[in-house]
């Protein structure tokens, strides 16, 4: 089969044997791919030892249908379409653990809009609701919205109730865009006056919870525009990884700052996670709760275009690989 996997100079595509699936896991003929910033990170060295196998197959997160399935694995059959993650996506071909693989939820809808949506909505589910604690009436901030988890956030904040979502984007294009998947209100965190914005829109008070994707430089403007004893989720550095950090200003606002990452997970761990989204989400996923704007579609050949574009910071919603026949 072919797959992607990182060479010497980047990406290239590779002809590779059919990975083999052991009694916990399922094969999976892949159709569709999401491109995640995780995947541009480990093509910049980043990648924690979860490139997939000894010929290091890139991807995570992927769509397609079961045509092979583990003695102990439960509640997936053959031909079932799902959505699954597991390291060694981007390939014809690719296995899941069957607790990490997710049913399409209906007939009604492609394998490539639930391949843009899936791991993101695990992703944004463990930030908001299982770490972020996150109740309906509450307000919400997300730093970095126009990304495709950004998108997904507003969304789960709209869907459980929140009485005001603001996102911010540093591109004016992408910013006048967000009101479309979410916002109430679109922000600028390049702006030094953006925090004064925030809480006017609060009544003075900040917002009940922020999902920072940004870090860095937004880290000390995040306490001020956070609401005393609120949360914020460090979820993203893309702003830089080490920072000056307010103690002081930490302090003044007993403030709750917890980080997350899928990428130093036990698998345990990401069972948990993929667990309480199902439970959480997925009967609003077949009901239409959640839409994401596909930026751009590349096939497995052009993944080294795709992650150009993502390190271009150009893109708003998801950049896709499809796998054709």
């Amino acid at each position: 089969m072919q797959a992607v996997v990182v060479g010497q100079s980047g990406v290239e595509i590779a002809e590779v044997d059919v990975p083999q699936i052991d009694a916990s896991q399922v094969l999976v003929k892949v159709a569709a791919c999401s491109v995640n910033r995780s995947d541009l990170l480990t093509v910049q060295g980043q990648n924690y030892g979860h490139v997939g196998g000894a010929q290091k197959i890139m991807g995570a997160s992927f769509t397609g249908e079961v045509v092979a399935v583990g003695d102990d694995a439960e509640g997936v059959a053959v031909g079932d379409k799902v959505s699954a993650t597991g390291a060694a996506g981007w390939a014809e071909y690719a296995v899941s653990h069957w607790q990490r693989t997710l049913p399409v939820p209906s007939s009604e809808v492609e394998l490539i809009e639930v391949a843009g949506l899936a791991s993101g909505l695990c992703i944004m589910h463990d930030a908001i609701v299982t770490n972020g604690r996150f109740e309906s009436g509450q307000t919400m901030l997300v730093q970095g919205a126009s990304s495709a988890v950004g998108i997904i956030a507003m969304q789960i904040g709209k869907h459980l109730g929140a009485s005001m979502v603001i996102g911010t984007s540093t591109n004016a294009e992408r910013r006048g865009r967000l009101a479309q998947v979410g916002a109430d209100i679109a922000l600028d965190s390049r702006d030094e006056g953006w925090v004064d914005q925030v809480l006017e829109a609060t009544g003075g008070d900040g917002v009940d919870l922020t999902v920072d994707q940004i870090s860095g430089y937004t880290a000390n403007a995040n306490m001020a525009a956070t609401k005393v004893h609120g949360r914020i989720i460090n979820i993203g550095r893309l702003g830089g990884e080490v920072a000056e950090f307010d103690f002081n200003r930490h302090a003044e606002r007993r403030l709750t700052y917890i980080g997350t990452t899928g990428r130093t997970r036990s698998l345990a761990e990401h069972i948990e996670v993929v667990r309480l989204a199902r439970e959480g989400l997925w009967d609003a996923l077949a009901n239409g709760a959640f839409r994401m704007p596909i930026d751009s579609t590349y096939s497995l050949s052009e993944a080294s275009d795709a992650l150009d574009r993502m390190a271009a910071n150009a893109h708003f919603g998801r950049i896709m690989l499809t796998v054709r026949d």
